[in-house]
């Protein structure tokens, strides 16, 4: 009988080690149970993110089509219009343009860019004759704003200093057509205004009836300023 139990009892345990090693699911109360599948490890690689790149500034394409209108609150200018045109200050061109009452913009090589754009924003107008736009010109302060409407946006620029310049000495033509005026040789950083008048009220004054084949004076008045902000019209 010690014998027989002994056999059962082997037995046993022979049929639960056979079953705790077996990748079958146990079966609890009927119910038969899956092995918990092992978690796959999924290797996801990142794409390559390319290097941000600064995006330099290139200068704007200097147009002669857009219309442009010029505002000086100090000294009663309002809406005077602007007309671009290809060439330098005070030359034939832009003599013809000024003698329509209106003020001229010389752009190129030889003159300036456009509203806001990085550089010399030349204007001239007349002072003495032609509707006198630029009659109150020299009255004009350090501090005052100069408007320019171009394109749907206004161009704040404010005046900074003045320069006098003269017709017979190359070298002041050039100070006044440099990128930064007053500064021949610099590269511009900002955007800077030139408003350019005749100073023949102080050329007779002293005697110096001079004047150049289109009837300018020799020294003209320059007021020159830096764009401080823009706003929609």
């Amino acid at each position: 009988m010690v014998g027989r139990v002994a056999v059962v009892l082997v037995a046993s345990a022979l049929a639960a080690a056979v079953v705790g090693c077996s990748d079958v699911g146990e079966t609890i109360s009927g119910t038969r149970t899956e092995p918990t599948p092992k978690p796959k490890v999924v290797v996801t690689t990142k794409p390559a993110v390319p290097p941000v790149k600064t995006p330099v500034p290139t200068p704007a394409r200097t147009t002669t089509t857009t219309a442009v209108t010029l505002g000086i609150p100090a000294i009663g200018v309002a809406g005077l219009r602007v007309v671009p045109y290809n060439g330098t200050a005070d030359d034939r061109a832009g003599t013809i343009i000024q003698d329509r009452g209106v003020a001229a913009s010389p752009r190129g090589p030889r003159g300036g860019v456009g509203p806001g754009q990085l550089g010399n924003f030349i204007i001239t107008g007349h002072r003495t004759a032609h509707g006198r736009p630029f009659g109150r010109l020299p009255e004009l302060r350090n501090g005052e704003h100069i408007l320019i409407t171009s394109g749907g946006i206004v161009y704040d620029y404010v005046v900074t200093e003045t320069m006098t310049i003269s017709f017979r000495k190359p070298a002041d033509l050039t100070r006044q057509n440099a990128p930064v005026p007053g500064r021949p040789g610099e590269g511009p950083t900002r955007a800077m205004i030139t408003l350019s008048t005749c100073a023949t009220p102080e050329d007779h004054a002293k005697g110096n009836y001079w004047h150049d084949a289109l009837g300018n004076p020799e020294h003209r008045i320059d007021k020159v300023g830096v764009l401080t902000g823009t706003r929609p019209v």
